[in-house]
Formats: C-alpha cells, sequence, structure tokens
C-alpha cells in the first residue's frame, strides 16, 4: 500500500502549507481565467497536490474541524494578499465583512 512520509512538521507549518496550496491553486485558476490557461493549470495542480499532501499529515496530528478552520482562516488571508497584489483589494465594507469572518473563525477554533 503507498503511505505518504516525508519528515515530521509541526501542525502550524501544515496548516499554512496546505493554505498556501490552495492559495496557489487559487492563483493558478486566476491565471486561467485570464487566458493563461498552461500556467494557470501548472500552478493549480501543483497547488492541489501540495494542499493535498499537507493535509493527510496535519490530519494525522489534530482534528478535522480544528484543522478545517485554520486551513480557511490562513488560505483567505493568503488569497486576500494576492488579490490586493494584483490590484483587486477590498472595499472599506469588504473588508469589514472579512475582518468579522475571519474573527468568528477565531472564536469558534478556541
Amino acid at each position: 500500500m503507498w503511505s505518504l512520509s516525508l519528515p515530521a512538521l509541526s501542525a502550524p507549518t501544515l496548516v499554512l502549507g496546505t493554505a498556501a496550496g490552495y492559495a496557489l491553486a487559487t492563483v493558478g485558476m486566476k491565471l486561467s481565467a485570464q487566458g493563461h490557461m498552461a500556467t494557470g493549470l501548472a500552478l493549480a495542480i501543483a497547488g492541489f497536490l501540495a494542499a493535498f499532501a499537507a493535509e493527510i499529515l496535519l490530519m494525522r496530528q489534530a482534528e478535522l474541524s480544528v484543522v478545517y478552520l485554520a486551513i480557511i482562516a490562513a488560505e483567505t488571508l493568503l488569497v486576500l494578499g494576492y488579490a490586493s497584489w494584483i490590484g483587486e483589494g477590498l472595499s472599506l465594507r469588504q473588508a469589514l465583512g472579512a475582518g468579522m469572518v475571519l474573527a468568528g473563525l477565531a472564536v469558534v477554533a478556541v
């Protein structure tokens, strides 16, 4: 049977790795939507594979509910940072809403 075995990594490192993988896949999808299909597809596949591997390792260490809340919060921050970097920043209203969502995730995760 195939088994994923990598060096032992801490849960926070794996959360960030998973979130970064999903964020990279999102960047790939955005590039594909803008007509850069080959590059976008390559980034999306690489991102999903990285997220898949990191998340499997993470689920060996932590409960599913806590894992997903942490991943969603980290991925949200990464994708919002990318959106701002490419000029698709948030309005004040959207930023306040995003802040409330992230605060809600923090409350539920504790």
